[in-house]
């Protein structure tokens, strides 16, 4: 029993825990996109192979939603990434105070629990130049990529199943 708790922990704590932020445009017949390919000028801020990686797994999940990669698309997608640096909060406070004859004083200080988070916050954006420009819009924050090509290539699968989740909005 304390194996089978110890694995449901492990699990959670390993499972792609990024959360997903959408927009689209409300107005989009989004039964009308089918073809689509990526922007040449993309800068994505990851290396050659997490691109490839990122790329293939966008590919798998459009394709299986039945989507077709073209050379002359409906849409095409942008992705950007940047690192983020979460910093602990500190701060010291100082108050005076009484009641009636007594004065008391005091000095608090906030001592940082964490050190600073770098965590990739991502976006994936499909454009239509026919149209509006972009039309949908997904932005996610990761802290963990992997270290092994096979779990980057796991998590990047994970993460992309995440964000396509929602696609295409319902109205």
């Amino acid at each position: 029993m304390k194996r089978s708790g110890l694995l449901i922990l492990l699990m959670l704590l390993t499972s792609c825990g990024a959360y997903v932020n959408y927009d689209f445009e409300k107005n989009t017949d989004f039964s009308e996109y089918k073809t689509y390919n990526y922007f040449t000028d993309m800068n994505t801020g990851f290396s050659q192979l997490d691109n490839k990686r990122i790329m293939a797994a966008i590919d798998n999940k459009l394709k299986s939603l039945g989507f077709e990669k073209s050379e002359n698309p409906s849409f095409n997608i942008d992705i950007q990434s940047a690192e983020v640096t979460n910093t602990s909060n500190s701060n010291v406070g100082v108050g005076i105070g009484g009641t009636g004859r007594n004065v008391g004083g005091g000095v608090s200080i906030g001592i940082p629990v964490g050190a600073s988070r770098t965590t990739r916050e991502i976006s994936f954006e499909f454009v239509d130049d026919s149209k509006s420009g972009v039309f949908w819009q997904a932005i996610t924050k990761i802290s963990y990529i992997g270290n092994t090509p096979e779990k980057r290539e796991a998590n990047f699968a994970k993460l992309i199943e995440k964000v396509f989740s929602k696609y295409p909005p319902q109205k």
